[in-house]
């Protein structure tokens, strides 16, 4: 995370996503895991290994695409809120 946007100059050194990117991408992701998961079973039937292969890139890939843009959303909803400041304000 840089310490001020390199356009704006605004100061982003306040700024704490923490755990809330992680958090809301688990139950979106879980959610959409356990409908595939349904879906293929009540379709299809299948033996446990091909919703291990249909499911894990689906949930490694979406952690690994989502979560950046996650965690810039989290930050932008601070600024709008205003919810960023610094140490010394």
């Amino acid at each position: 995370m840089r310490a001020a946007c390199p356009k704006c100059g605004l100061d982003l050194s306040a700024e704490d996503a923490g755990d809330a990117p992680a958090v809301f991408l688990i139950f979106v992701l879980g959610a959409i895991a356990v409908g595939i998961a349904a879906w293929l079973e009540l379709s299809f039937s299948p033996p446990v290994w091909v919703h291990v292969v249909v499911l894990v890139p689906v949930i490694v890939g979406g952690a690994i695409g989502l979560l950046r843009p996650m965690k810039a959303g989290m930050i932008a909803l601070q600024y709008r809120h205003n919810l960023l400041h610094s140490q010394d304000q």
